[in-house]
């Protein structure tokens, strides 16, 4: 069976939707101060995380975090200058393997993202998020709500770099995508 006929196959047995069971969000609500929370929160999971004051521009702030980045795509719809690699839905996957840095647009604060090739955040080296404060979440609950009226088919959550470990617990980065996460907050 090749690749189309078994997607085919799924996609016509896949089974019929249930509603998600109704959650009183109320339940999960702290009072804590949302940005120092969001910020150690990244610092835990292996991310770097830089605030942009207001005379720091986020071009400035990647070129000092990623000096020797060469082949930078940027997804983040500010138009930076520094994007060496330009792609659109057109773009083959196998022509981002030697990406050093993708630069990202996050949707919110539990990071959904929209771009046009699923791979990048997986298949460059290192990774940025641009993220603007107003849009950090207090819970993943907040993060699904805001996703769940989409019409769009994909979404990924990105707690940190790529990392496993093993048996062992012997903890490696990098492991499956992108070797470091930094978040910028604009």
């Amino acid at each position: 069976m090749g690749r189309e006929a078994i997607l085919k196959s799924v996609k016509e047995n896949k089974p019929t939707g249930i509603p998600l069971p109704e959650i009183n969000l109320n339940n999960f609500i702290e009072d804590i101060n949302l940005l120092d929370e969001f910020k150690e929160k990244v610092q835990l999971v292996g991310g770097r995380i830089k605030e942009l004051s207001p005379t720091e521009t986020l071009e400035i702030e990647i070129k000092n975090l990623y000096p020797n980045a060469k082949d930078i795509v940027d997804c983040s719809n500010k138009n930076l200058s520094l994007a060496t690699t330009f792609i659109s839905e057109d773009t083959n996957p196998k022509d981002l393997q030697g990406i050093d840095l993708a630069i990202i647009k996050s949707e919110f604060g539990v990071a959904e993202n929209v771009f046009p090739i699923r791979v990048l955040p997986f298949i460059s080296n290192d990774l940025v998020l641009v993220l603007e404060k107003e849009k950090i979440c207090q819970h993943m609950h907040e993060g699904f709500q805001l996703i769940s009226e989409r019409e769009r088919t994909f979404g990924l959550f990105i707690s940190g770099p790529s990392k496993t470990a093993d048996i062992e617990q012997c903890l490696v980065i990098g492991a499956q995508g992108a070797m470091t996460l930094s978040i910028v907050l604009v």
